[in-house]
């Protein structure tokens, strides 16, 4: 069939999701065309997939299509319109409670409302999304977690990754992979950096770009905190296989990606308990309440000073990790809904290469 996915800008999980999930569905059998901003395509890598990749303004390109999945609420909104114009099913998988940037909470929860109540069928990557879609009116609302990509294998030894990082063999390295943004309170990385200031063995590592930056930056100057921000990366592998302990301050998070490889890397986790990560991540890691900073703080030093309990976590993560859906199951299952949406009721033809609709 003749599927579009349509995103907008993601350069993080949400857009990782549909890198992974697009070319297993077209190993499938199905046709994929995505539709995002250009900054999505480029930071998701679409093109070098061989994705068939077109801009949020060309919706005629939709023509043909025989379902639109919108990944987010505000794609979701994006989809009504087109869904409606060429009468063909909408899903819309909720990736994350925030909406986004500039609008009031009331506007933020009528747009939640109406675009639960227009999709044929809602997907929350986390039950409490489920949850929430179903109290807004949605219909049809359904648990589908987003798998994480398989781990890399890391292009530099552990040994010369830490000297990168100015850690010494017996310092203890707290990796912290984010976007650079408020809604994953790095602010809290800080505090608990500058609780620990007397601990000169334990330093942390932020990876990641975004609009918080320069704030972070100029806090971590000025009190002198053992903080360093590496930007982005292309060598996870390495820099997870450098660390002693992952470190997740989110005030939200569904199924986050970062917990996800942390675990998979077999890299034991502390991590705020929010959003959908206690039922992601179970016993297997460290949780304290969002925006503790003392007891973040006392349980990363305890794992510090603890090496068969940071053992025991290992162990205990890969066992969850194994427990959960790999890529190709989230694509397999993605297409038993897509056939169930569309049952009986596929245009007979095909997008060619110039971005049109041939009919057979």
């Amino acid at each position: 069939m003749k599927i579009a996915q349509l995103l907008t800008a993601s350069t993080g999980g949400i857009g990782r999701h549909v890198a992974s999930i697009a070319p297993r569905l077209e190993q499938r059998g199905h046709q994929i065309r995505v539709f995002c901003p250009k900054v999505t395509a480029e930071a998701q890598h679409f093109k070098e997939l061989g994705l068939d990749v077109w801009p949020l303004g060309s919706p005629r390109r939709f023509i043909g299509a025989d379902l639109v999945h919108a990944h987010g609420l505000k794609a979701g909104w994006l989809g009504l319109p087109i869904a409606w114009m060429y009468r063909i099913p909408l899903v819309v998988t909720w990736h994350n409670a925030v909406l986004g940037d500039g609008l009031a909470p009331s506007a933020a929860r009528q747009v939640q409302r109406t675009v639960a109540l227009g999709a044929d069928l809602t997907l929350g990557a986390s039950r409490d999304l489920v949850a929430l879609a179903r109290r807004l009116g949605a219909r049809n609302a359904r648990f589908s977690p987003v798998a994480a990509p398989v781990v890399p294998l890391a292009g530099t030894s552990r040994e010369d990754q830490r000297w990168v990082l100015g850690a010494a063999d017996e310092d203890t390295v707290i990796l912290t992979v984010s976007r650079l943004a408020p809604q994953k309170n790095l602010g809290m990385v800080l505090d608990i950096a500058a609780a620990v200031r007397d601990r000169h063995d334990l330093r942390f590592v932020i990876v990641g770009d975004g609009p918080e930056r320069d704030k972070l930056q100029r806090r971590i100057t000025n009190e002198w905190l053992q903080v360093r921000l590496l930007g982005g990366s292309d060598d996870m592998g390495s820099l997870l296989a450098a660390a002693d302990l992952a470190l997740l301050t989110s005030t939200w998070e569904a199924r986050a990606l970062v917990a996800q490889e942390a675990l998979l890397a077999g890299l034991p986790l502390v991590s705020t308990r929010v959003g959908g990560i206690e039922e992601l991540v179970g016993s297997a890691a460290v949780l304290v309440a969002a925006g503790d900073v003392e007891e973040a703080a006392r349980r990363i030093v305890a794992l510090a000073d603890n090496p068969t309990e940071r053992l025991r976590l290992r162990e205990a993560g890969l066992r969850q990790a194994a427990t959960w859906p790999n890529e190709d199951g989230v694509a397999d299952d993605l297409a038993e809904v897509y056939n169930e949406l569309t049952r009986g009721r596929r245009y007979k033809g095909f997008w060619d290469e110039s971005g049109g609709f041939t009919v057979r």
